[in-house]
């Protein structure tokens, strides 16, 4: 296989692999089992996986760093499909950024909240 199409679907393919495996049962997947557990569960196991990315940089270790990122990432896309999303969704929201200052990018939020206040104000 083609090491660099390979990187390029693993995302895709991820994608596919949790919805396969949403549906069989918690004894024959691990991502049916946090699926079975509900979303707190799911909650649960991202924050436990955002710490240990944390003390894997604080520890200066960079191959540990990219291991515990990748869980957190797989658990971040176990919790978007628990929203019937995707990773898709997010590389579609990142292209939408892309080019766009990120003081540009987040003054834009803040208008559209307050706008949204103000509507739901009236």
């Amino acid at each position: 296989m083609n090491s660099k199409r390979s990187q390029a679907d693993i995302l895709q393919r991820l994608t596919e692999t949790i919805a396969v495996r949403q549906g069989q049962t918690a004894a024959q997947s691990y991502v049916a089992k946090l699926f079975s557990k509900g979303e707190d569960a799911m909650l649960k196991k991202i924050g436990e996986e955002a710490t240990e990315v944390l003390l894997a940089a604080k520890n200066g270790d960079a191959q540990h760093l990219v291991y515990e990122m990748a869980d957190l990432w797989f658990h971040c896309m176990v919790l978007l499909a628990q929203h019937n999303l995707s990773a898709q969704d997010v590389l579609l929201e990142l292209a939408r950024r892309e080019g766009v200052s990120g003081l540009d990018e987040k003054a834009s939020r803040k208008v559209a909240n307050t706008q949204e206040s103000g509507r739901s104000n009236k």
